[in-house]
């Protein structure tokens, strides 16, 4: 039996969250991916709060942009979450449609040298589009791609979607210290990781879109310890919702943690001002 005090609230929201997934599944894919991503635009978007936050994000960052524009980036950040939800369920589907990517950018050749040579290689991303359609779509191509990932709050929840990600392929890794044996032998072995980096975490201050953003070094950090390539990627979702581009960029120069982090977040920055409504500005990541 689980020493973990039993959380009514928690329960609750995994019991809705599991539902919502259930029926979806139950469509074709091209009805559940729009379907689960109207969802969480409209109501559960409002109850959970997720509006409120990402449109609070939204004017903290650019409060000059008319209302109107801010609110509309916000529906189509909180759509493409909702779709990301219900696409990394739909584990067959979703790897057989991202299959047929092909993958475009200077990071392409950098990753199948760095496999030739057995040497380590840290795909680096944020929340933007759903990465894990890069993931798949390299996946389909051969490689072997460990991931590192961030338990969530609600346990519950965690329990299963961590069985999803899984399902990608690769070995994945919980942060923190019952992770870390795994993902250094992984990288030591000249296996390949993905990281996501956006979230509030770490003790540095970088700025990111204007505002002072807490930034983990983790990724910067594991690269120059493991002599890693440093490679910025996304997923970016197409106008028909279901498609997706995958482009790798060239890996970020060795130098110092900071500074290569700092690379990183203007990479993602473009990114973010490119297509505003694909990164989660759910996210709590300025305070």
């Amino acid at each position: 039996m689980s020493d973990t005090p039993f959380q009514p609230l928690d329960f609750a929201q995994n019991l809705v969250v599991r539902g919502l997934i259930r029926v979806g599944l139950l469509l074709p894919y091209r009805w559940r991916v729009p379907l689960l991503g109207a969802i969480l635009r409209g109501p559960i978007g409002w109850i959970a709060g997720y509006r409120r936050r990402a449109e609070l994000n939204l004017k903290r960052i650019w409060p000059e942009m008319p209302l109107s524009q801010r609110r509309s980036i916000a529906s189509q950040s909180l759509d493409n979450a909702g779709r990301t939800l219900i696409e990394n369920y739909s584990t067959a589907d979703f790897l057989a449609r991202q299959s047929h990517i092909v993958p475009h950018g200077p990071g392409v050749e950098a990753l199948a040298k760095a496999k030739a040579e057995g040497r380590a290689v840290i795909l680096v991303s944020g929340h933007f589009g759903n990465y894990e359609a890069a993931r798949a779509c390299l996946v389909a191509r051969g490689y072997i791609i460990g991931g590192l990932y961030r338990p969530m709050s609600n346990s519950y929840f965690n329990a299963h979607y961590v069985q999803t990600m899984q399902a990608f392929g690769g070995p994945i890794f919980p942060q923190g210290r019952a992770g870390t044996t795994g993902f250094v032998k992984h990288l030591k072995a000249g296996g390949l990781l993905v990281l996501l980096f956006d979230q509030r975490a770490g003790r540095d201050h970088i700025e990111f879109l204007g505002e002072p953003a807490r930034t983990a070094l983790s990724a910067a950090e594991l690269a120059l310890r493991y002599k890693a390539d440093l490679i910025p990627f996304y997923a970016t979702r197409q106008a028909d919702g279901v498609s997706f581009t995958v482009d790798l960029e060239a890996p970020i120069p060795h130098s110092t943690p900071l500074q290569m982090t700092t690379e990183l977040t203007r990479s993602l920055e473009a990114r973010v001002k490119a297509n505003p409504g694909q990164w989660f500005w759910i996210h709590r990541r300025w305070r």
